[in-house]
C-alpha cells in the first residue's frame, strides 16, 4: 500500500495535553483545564495535524481533550464534536467500536486510562505496532485501518518539545 494511501486509510487517536494537577484542582475534575504548557502543546499538535486530511475531531467531554482539539479545529475549520466513548473510565469496547466506524482522518481526543487498553486490545487482535508504546500526554497515536475499517498498524508520535521541530 503506498504511503498516501495509509495516510488517507489513518485515524488519529490523542492523549489530550498537560492539564494542572488534579489534586490541586478543587472542582469537577471534568472542568479542569489544560496548563500553560498544555496549550502549547495542544497548539504544535494543531499544526501537525492539519497537514493530514482531518474528516471529523472527536472528543471527550472533559474541558482538557477538547481544549487539545481546538486549535485544530480552528485551523481546519470544524467544531469539536463530543462522543462519550471516549470519556475517562468509560469501557474500552466502546472506543474499539469508535476506531473502526469512524471516517479517515478522524481525530479523537481521550485519556491515560482508554488509549493503552485500546491499542494493547488492537495489538491483541492482531494489529501491529510500528514503534514503543508511548502514553505521554499529548502523544498521537496513528493508527492505519484497512478497507473494512480494521486496524492493521500503528504508531506513535512523540509529545510535541519545546525545542523539537515537528515532522510529518
Amino acid at each position: 500500500m503506498s504511503q498516501a494511501n495509509q495516510q488517507r486509510r489513518a485515524v488519529f487517536l490523542v492523549r489530550h495535553a498537560k492539564a494542572g494537577e488534579r489534586r490541586g484542582w478543587l472542582d469537577d475534575d471534568l472542568n479542569r483545564p489544560l496548563s500553560k504548557e498544555g496549550l502549547r502543546q495542544a497548539n504544535k499538535l494543531g499544526k501537525r495535524l492539519s497537514s493530514h486530511p482531518v474528516t471529523v475531531l472527536l472528543s471527550s467531554d472533559y474541558v482538557r481533550c477538547i481544549q487539545t482539539l481546538e486549535p485544530l479545529g480552528e485551523l481546519v475549520s470544524m467544531p469539536v464534536e463530543i462522543d462519550l466513548r471516549l470519556k475517562e473510565d468509560e469501557p474500552v469496547a466502546g472506543l474499539l467500536d469508535l476506531i473502526h466506524d469512524v471516517p479517515d482522518g478522524a481525530v479523537m481526543c481521550s485519556h491515560g486510562d482508554l488509549i493503552p487498553a485500546a491499542v494493547e486490545s488492537l495489538a491483541a487482535s492482531g494489529m501491529k505496532i510500528d514503534a514503543e508504546r508511548d502514553w505521554r500526554k499529548a502523544s498521537v497515536w496513528v493508527i492505519r485501518r484497512n478497507k473494512y475499517g480494521d486496524a492493521i498498524g500503528a504508531a506513535v508520535w512523540p509529545p510535541p518539545g519545546r525545542d523539537r521541530k515537528l515532522v510529518s
